[in-house]
Formats: C-alpha cells, structure tokens, sequence
C-alpha cells in the first residue's frame, strides 16, 4: 500500500473529511486526485468505481499536459506547448527514415540492371546453343540410359474404347394378357 492510501484510510477511519480535486480531460473524461501536482495518485471517475489513469500523457481542458508514466500517478503538469511538439515530432520522423534504410533511385537501378544480367545468363540465346547443350549432356550419359529415356514412361491410355450396348429386356407378369398399353409399349420398342 502507498503512503497516500494508508493516509486517506487513516482520515476517513478519524472521520476527517477527505476532499479530492476533480479535473475534466479534453475529452471530457473526469479525474480525480488530492491535487493536481507531481507524486500524487490520481484517478478516471466512472459510475461504479475509481480506476488508475494509464500511463501516456493527457490534455486537460484548462489547456495543461498530464504526464503520467507509472500507473495512477502524476509525474508531473506542465502547460501545453504547441511549438515544440511539432519540431519533436519531425525530427523524430526524420531519425525513423535514417533508420529504416530506404533504397535510393541509384541502388534500384544497379539491383535492376543485375537482375536483368541474370534474366540474360538463364535464358537460351538460340537454338543452337540448345542443341550444344543436349549434345554435351547426351555425351555424358551412357547409351543404356539414353535409350530408357527415350521410350514412353507409361503405355498410352486407349481412350477410343468401343461401347457395347446390351439390349435388357424384362419379362414382368409374362402370362398375363397384353393390354391396350401393352401393346403399343411394345411397337414403340421394336
């Protein structure tokens, strides 16, 4: 427990009256602390509870700058300078870019001109250079795998399959004596 709670704890078990300050942020959100000075705690007010202010810093509506960088407590107020913020700001812009390392126009342009170097190396330049090469690897491999390289891996797949078409013919109630029906199913099928 900090100093201050073990104080307030101590004032309300005494029944002494504890009056705590309430500010509004920018936004309209209402804090609450003993006073609005360095080193003290300080609070969001909500409908149920009082909850730490996090640590960031917060514009208030009198136009001061809340620094708080441990949770619930003020390290200090100062009055909001519009000037300086901005130069902080780019500056620390300018530091990031440095940083990040951007290519300039001039290394794009080598890293294009050795990927075209590489586009050319890989690509045959005519046919002959082709056949040079399949000749230099033919020459390298003995006869017995150049004729097993040569013959189809797997027997082709006949897809021309000749379909054989059987008639069926069902013989239901055979006995019976044709019907009207009957009879001109049966024309129809022949």
């Amino acid at each position: 427990m900090k100093s201050n709670e073990m104080l307030k704890q101590v004032k309300t078990l005494l029944g002494m009256e504890v009056k705590l300050e309430q500010m509004k942020l920018e936004n309209g959100t209402v804090l609450e602390a003993d006073k609005f000075e360095a080193e003290n705690e300080i609070f969001i007010v909500t409908e149920d509870e009082r909850v730490a202010l996090p640590i960031g810093e917060y514009e208030l509506e009198n136009g001061m700058v809340l620094v708080i960088e441990e949770e619930g407590l003020i390290k200090e107020v100062k009055s909001s300078e519009s000037e300086e913020a901005p130069e902080v700001e780019v500056e620390a812009e300018e530091d990031e870019k440095e940083e990040m390392g951007y290519a300039t126009k001039e290394e794009l342009a080598e890293v294009k001109s050795m990927i075209e170097e590489i586009k050319a190396m890989l690509e045959p330049k005519n046919e002959e250079e082709m056949s040079q090469v399949k000749e230099e690897l033919s020459s390298e491999l003995p006869k017995e795998v150049l004729a097993e390289l040569s013959q189809p891996a797997v027997e082709p797949i006949n897809t021309s399959a000749e379909v054989v078409k059987q008639k069926v013919q069902f013989n239901i109630a055979s006995k019976r004596p044709l019907s009207t029906m009957d009879r001109v199913m049966s024309k129809i099928n022949k």
